[in-house]
């Protein structure tokens, strides 16, 4: 057994090897060593808190299991309202989005847009204090949602700490928690054999599984999460919404790739229809493209609306599934005298 010394030491190498690859490994889909060599690594981070449990660290790695069950939610006030997005069905509509952007800024100048998928997931907002995830909550309202900071701290693609030298002050990240396809149907193929309702779409089983009191149940579901902004961009030190998403990167968070900068209107219309095309395809859920203003500037000048911000809007994909009234219904005997009704 080694002694307090040793365990801390041998512990801080654990915690940042760690890190490294499960950053390798769930952000960037490139391991580099079996799984077998990180289970043995993550065992022994397990055996050493154990013998020492005052040098458990709230970065620890360890948290990934889940710590105990809530009673309840606690509200999380966000620092800055989590707004909705205005939603468009046409390009007319895209266009007269955009003459309404150079309507308010009193402009002639194009307009640089960033387009990122439009994800069928849960929002969140985390906060970092010096590089550690402190709080982890649900929109909610837009201004106050759940503190869910125990069921976020489970999912493996969010990091517990930046990577790179310790950032200073606060950063607040917002991004989409999701459920992949193949995710989903396992989720759904056990709860059938469990005996228990199926969840309708992947975006209800992210929210119902960041609401279970027991953070062990979240942790058991395959959720996954991607950053796709932040509420206050001073401590990147950028000034676009593309350089905001390259430097979350550097910190450790997963990025979607399909993420495009546009230079034009056009391009943002060629953007959604190569995402229609691709859709699927994809591994998860997207129902339709977001469409933001690059310019952080641009952004501030642009400002919202009491529901939605100016500078973003989502372009919604047709929709799959549609109500509608049935007319007549005919009733068919097949041979064997079984009836199958016909709308």
């Amino acid at each position: 057994m080694a002694d307090k010394g040793q365990a801390i030491e041998r512990l801080q190498v654990l915690r940042e090897q760690l890190r490294f690859h499960a950053h390798r490994y769930y952000v960037l889909d490139d391991p580099v060593i079996a799984d077998g060599e990180y289970d043995r690594l993550f065992r022994e981070l397990l055996a050493l808190e154990s013998a020492f449990p005052e040098l458990v660290t709230e970065d620890s790695p360890s948290h990934r299991v889940g710590g105990r069950p809530l009673s309840s939610f606690a509200p999380a006030e966000h620092r800055t309202p989590m707004l909705s997005l205005d939603n468009i069905l046409s390009v007319e509509e895209l266009r007269a989005f955009e003459e309404k952007l150079l309507r308010f800024l009193k402009s002639d100048q194009p307009v640089c847009y960033i387009c990122e998928p439009k994800l069928d997931g849960l929002a969140v907002e985390l906060v970092y204090q010096d590089g550690l995830l402190v709080l982890g909550s649900t929109r909610g309202d837009g201004w106050v949602g759940e503190n869910v900071t125990a069921q976020l701290k489970t999912v493996a693609s969010i990091p517990l700490r930046l990577l790179g030298s310790a950032s200073e002050g606060e950063l607040v990240v917002r991004g989409e928690v999701f459920f992949s396809n193949s995710g989903f149907a396992r989720l759904n193929e056990q709860r059938a054999q469990a005996g228990e309702p199926l969840f309708a779409n992947p975006r209800n089983a992210a929210a119902g599984s960041l609401r279970q009191l027991d953070p062990k149940v979240t942790a058991r579901r395959p959720l996954q999460f991607y950053v796709y902004g932040v509420a206050n961009p001073e401590p990147l030190a950028a000034e676009s919404q593309e350089k905001v998403l390259h430097r979350l990167a550097e910190l450790g968070f997963p990025v979607n790739p399909l993420i495009r900068p546009c230079t034009s209107i056009t391009a943002v219309e060629q953007m959604f229809h190569h995402l229609l095309e691709l859709r699927h395809g994809l591994a998860y859920e997207i129902d339709g493209l977001v469409v933001k203003v690059d310019d952080l500037g641009l952004q501030q000048r642009l400002g919202a609306t009491a529901r939605a911000p100016r500078w973003a809007v989502a372009w919604k994909f047709p929709a799959l599934q549609a109500t509608t009234v049935i007319e007549a219904v005919e009733f068919q005997v097949g041979r064997t005298g079984a009836v199958t009704p016909v709308a």
